[in-house]
Parts: structure tokens; C-alpha cells; sequence
């Protein structure tokens, strides 16, 4: 038994007319008529009564009709939903996300996401530091990551999200918690909660910002997530330097303090940025990136250098 056969059944159904029901079906009567026939054939029992002036359903093609109309719903369900995930209107995408920016850029994407693309069903990963980000990415456990750039990893591309200032993370008993804005010269005697995690890239920030202020910071304690590190700041065991991002955070205990040198925070910033695997076809990641570009949540993509001209300008 063929769709086709089923289709056919159900025009003549409804219509109680083999010449109506081919004129729908686009085709002649005859050939109609012969279908019908092999597929009472193949069932087995008559599914039409016919006379000169009517054509009606047997009790058997009642029961068939119910049947047939079942089959072609989930035929039809199943075409539709095949077309939606080619042309990136629905499907699964994993995301992956740092600790802070669960808290801040996350819930944008989410909204946009569900907004523009609401047949995407999106699964989250958050708490990922961006070497543990781009490892998932690439051992493709997960799709798509906030992370922070740069990135060490091949075959991977990214967009930048947003651009973050860092700011001090003190006790709230801190002799600098009150003072408003603070110069990072400041911070070069404290002890220093930092990461402690290879190729962290907000370190590395920490690290440029306190050279561009003449000093290195004291590594004391050296933690694996953001939580811990307010965590030991909160308890009075040192001083913190976090994207801005870490201002959605509410701790007891934790004071956060603009950094004034302005000299200072011009270098002292790190990137956010969505990242995925270059190689990736997937059309739902395709119609997220576009709609979350449409918006304005990623940055354009870079142009495309201007091809060389042979033989150098003239």
C-alpha cells in the first residue's frame, strides 16, 4: 500500500464522487478508478458502494477513512517537522556558557532565542571556565558557548558578545569597600583570589592590569569557580579583580569597587563572545547566529579580505 493510495481513497471519500475527486487530484477518472480498485484488492474488502448516481462508504471504508486520515496526518506532521529542522526553524542546540555570564548575556540569548526561533529547543551548560568551554566544544558535547576570547582551540570561530571592564572585588570590612572608585595600585599589598586554571583568560587580564600598575598580584588562593572566589573574598581572605559582568551578584559579605586609573582600565577589559565549531552545518545554529546578529547580539561578521591584485598595486 502506497500514500498515494490512501490519498486517493480519502479525495473519493469526500467528495462521494470518482469524477470530483480526480479533478482535485488533478488526474483522470480512469486511472482513479483502477487505483481504487487494486487498493480494495490489497485490503481485502470492499470500501465503496457504487451506482450510477452515488458513490458511498462500506462500513469497512469507514473505518478505513478513520485509519487513512490518521496515517496522512502523521505523514504530513512528519514531512513539516523535517522541513523546519532543513531550514533551522526547530531542532537542538546545546549551550554552553561561563559562570558569569549565566547571570548577564545568557538570559538575553535565551529570550531572543525563544522569540525569534521558538521552535529551537536550546539545552544549557552553564558554570563552563572558557578552557573547559572550548574542550566541549570541540569534543562537540556542546554546540555553542559564551567564552571568553582568545581561544586556543582550532576549527573554532566566534563573535564578540560584549566587551567587560574589570572591577575590584573586596570584604565588605575592606579598608577600600566604601572609598567609591579606587586607584589598582591600591590592591598590589592584598592577597589575591584568582582562578588558577591554565590559559585562564581573565588571569591574564588580572595579571596585564596589575603589570600596567606596576606590580604582580599576590596568588594566594586559586579556585575553580566564581562562586568559591566570592566565596574566600567574602570570608576575608583576599581581593578579587572579575568582569563587570560579576556586578548581577549579590554576595553578603562582598563589596564591589570601580577601578579609577584610567590609564589602567583602558587595557583591563576582557571580551565575552559566542563561539562554535567552524564546520558545524547545523541550520538551527545558522538561524540562531543570524537572528541573534539581526538583533544585535553578536557583532557582525568580519568582511572578507579584498582579493590580492596580481603584481602588486600600481
Amino acid at each position: 500500500m502506497e500514500i498515494r493510495q490512501l490519498r486517493y481513497f480519502v479525495a473519493v471519500a469526500r467528495t462521494r464522487h470518482f469524477g470530483q475527486a480526480a479533478e482535485q487530484l488533478h488526474m483522470n477518472q480512469s486511472p482513479l478508478s483502477q487505483a481504487i480498485r487494486q487498493l480494495e484488492s490489497q485490503v481485502g474488502v470492499t470500501l465503496f458502494t457504487r451506482t450510477t448516481r452515488r458513490v458511498d462508504l462500506t462500513p469497512a471504508g469507514e473505518a478505513f477513512l478513520r485509519d487513512a486520515l490518521r496515517i496522512l496526518d502523521s505523514v504530513d506532521t512528519a514531512q513539516e517537522r523535517v522541513r523546519q529542522i532543513g531550514d533551522g526553524r526547530t531542532g537542538l542546540l546545546r549551550v554552553g556558557s561561563t559562570a558569569l555570564a549565566a547571570y548577564t548575556q545568557l538570559p538575553r540569548l535565551a529570550r531572543l532565542a525563544a522569540r525569534e526561533v521558538p521552535g529551537l529547543v536550546l539545552r544549557y551548560v552553564p558554570n563552563l571556565l572558557t578552557p573547559a568551554a572550548e574542550a566541549a566544544l570541540t569534543e562537540n558535547r556542546i554546540d555553542v558557548a559564551l567564552l571568553r576570547p582568545p581561544m586556543q582551540s582550532s576549527g573554532l570561530v566566534s563573535r564578540l558578545v560584549a566587551r567587560e571592564r574589570l572591577v575590584a572585588v573586596v570584604p565588605e570590612r575592606h579598608r577600600l569597600a566604601g572609598n567609591g572608585a579606587v586607584s589598582l595600585h591600591e590592591l598590589r599589598d592584598e592577597d589575591f583570589v584568582l582562578y588558577g586554571t591554565k590559559d585562564s583568560v581573565v588571569d591574564a587580564a588580572v595579571a596585564h592590569a596589575c603589570l600596567s600598575a606596576g606590580f604582580l598580584p599576590r596568588r594566594t588562593h586559586e579556585v575553580a569557580e566564581t562562586s568559591i572566589m566570592l566565596t574566600l573574598v567574602a570570608a576575608g581572605l583576599g581581593v578579587a579583580l572579575l568582569p563587570e559582568s560579576v556586578l548581577a551578584l549579590r554576595v553578603d559579605g562582598v563589596r564591589y569597587v570601580d577601578l579609577a586609573d584610567t590609564a589602567v582600565t583602558d587595557t583591563a577589559a576582557v571580551d565575552l563572545a559566542l563561539a562554535w565549531r567552524a564546520a558545524d552545518d547545523d541550520p538551527g545554529l545558522a538561524t540562531l547566529l543570524a537572528a541573534l546578529e539581526a538583533h544585535g547580539y553578536i557583532a557582525p561578521a568580519a568582511p572578507a579580505p579584498a582579493p590580492a591584485v596580481p603584481g602588486g598595486s600600481r
